[in-house]
């Protein structure tokens, strides 16, 4: 295969992947050799991947060609290629969680959303790399390494976290789309600064079942993709009723596909209040203002909304579940002063040490009271509609490890909301901006059914990092 002829194939969506493997044009053995080239000579630099499976994806690939060939194909994603956040243990390969202290902990389990996926014929090129613990917003690891931002080739900026690897993996064309998990923002704050779509789902519509946890309250999982289309396909591969995590039995059921192209002429869409803006920069403001016209262009209503609360206070508010979960489960490590652990986490989990635990039970309880408040001022309205990050992508060495960059995304996780961050815009230095659509919990269809009418009317989604 010549090299152009590799970058052809990289370059195309999961859903032409799909469509052209399905009829035959391709074999998945030439894309997943595509794709297995290309993080050769990429990751060096970008650092996407904790651990590629290359032989493994090879033989996958050699067995689905000669499945789809001899009439057995299992479905539309067959042998399409997939990376996995390194939080989501495969029987028998090594997951770490980002934690140098788990660098040989090997899975004795298959998560159920992986199982789930590969049941589909799909194929698992490699584990991507997290925060540790999945424990931050900017996307940085001291053990591991951090992810390069494509966006820009010559400054290290922050990729985004926690599902750092991810997002670069799908921005660099290592993957054509991969699973990230979302606690307060982890899917979409790496969209956002690596130019992606990705879905933050509710609590309970993808089973978190042998996927090492943070905040058994708040985890989720989502897809991140180039696009709402991409991210709608896999969406739909994604739910399942899982016993193992009793919260999956009582979703309701959703069909992201049937209703993605309906428009949104018609639609109420909030509009964040004014006191809000001062947490975002110009150019990200701008760019906001500008995704609002584009749909009311298109027929929708742009209105006010009154909200309860104030971001920062839910900000807060989120972290008072998150450290105290994080170090129900995480005690034993970051107690131990004789095992490394990424200094810039380590005092986030400890901070669930010192809450006390009238703090956690009153942060739950008001939980559900401004769940129902929000409930409330949401009604009549379709979706909600911010930025997702207040920034573009910075220099790493500039990230406050004692701050977070997830002011625009926790409120989302802590009333059990789900969202779309969908690229929007550019700085003057050619960096990524995003828009955030906030539904309703178990809403995904209409987060995304905005989002493609969006993207049907805009090409940010379109536009790549510069090769280098």
């Amino acid at each position: 295969m010549t090299a152009a002829t590799t970058s052809d194939l990289t370059s195309l969506s999961a859903q032409q992947l799909s469509q052209q493997i399905s009829a035959k044009k391709l074999s998945p053995v030439d894309v997943v050799d595509a794709f297995l080239k290309r993080i050769e000579a990429k990751e060096p630099k970008l650092q996407a991947f904790v651990d590629v499976y290359r032989d493994d994806a090879r033989l996958a690939a050699e067995a689905a060609h000669k499945a789809i060939r001899s009439g057995h194909a299992i479905g539309p994603l067959h042998g399409v290629p997939i990376a996995l956040k390194d939080l989501i243990d495969i029987e028998g390969k090594i997951c770490t969680g980002g934690c140098g202290a788990w660098r040989n902990r090997v899975a004795t389990q298959t998560s159920t959303l992986a199982r789930h996926l590969i049941a589909q014929g799909m194929i698992v090129l490699g584990k991507t790399h997290t925060v540790q613990f999945a424990m931050g917003g900017w996307g940085t690891n001291t053990q591991f390494g951090t992810p390069w931002n494509p966006w820009d080739a010559r400054t290290k900026r922050t990729p985004g976290g926690s599902s750092s690897g991810s997002g670069v993996a799908v921005a660099a064309a290592l993957a054509p789309w991969a699973i990230g998990s979302d606690t307060g923002g982890s899917v979409r704050l790496p969209a956002s600064w690596c130019g992606l779509t990705g879905l933050k789902t509710t609590v309970g519509r993808i089973s978190t079942y042998g996927v090492l946890p943070l905040s058994t309250t708040l985890d989720t999982l989502g897809p991140m993709c180039r696009s709402v289309e991409d991210a709608a396909l896999l969406y739909a591969a994604m739910p399942s009723a899982d016993p193992n995590d009793p919260r999956t039995l009582q979703v309701p059921s959703d069909d992201p596909l049937a209703q993605l192209k309906r428009g949104v002429r018609g639609l109420r869409f909030a509009a964040m209040p004014d006191s809000e803006r001062q947490h975002a920069t110009a150019e990200v403001l701008a760019a906001y203002d500008k995704s609002l016209e584009v749909l009311r262009g298109l027929g929708a209503e742009i209105v006010p909304i009154n909200l309860p609360f104030a971001f920062n206070d839910l900000t807060r508010a989120v972290g008072r579940i998150i450290s105290p979960e994080a170090y129900a489960v995480l005690h034993d490590l970051v107690d131990n002063d004789s095992i490394p652990l990424d200094e810039d986490v380590r005092p986030r989990v400890i901070v669930g040490k010192k809450t006390f635990a009238h703090e956690y039970v009153a942060a739950l309880r008001l939980r559900e009271e401004l769940k129902q408040k929000f409930a409330q001022a949401m009604a009549g309205i379709d979706a909600f509609l911010t930025p997702t990050t207040g920034t573009v992508a910075i220099p790493v060495e500039e990230a406050d490890q004692n701050g977070t960059p997830a002011h625009f995304t926790r409120f989302g996780n802590f009333l059990e909301l789900c969202g779309l961050a969908l690229p929007n815009g550019q700085s003057a230095a050619g960096l990524p901006t995003s828009l955030q659509i906030i539904c309703r919990g178990y809403d995904e269809a209409m987060a995304l059914r905005i989002g493609w009418a969006f993207q049907n009317a805009t090409d940010w989604h379109l536009r790549r990092p510069p090769e280098n």
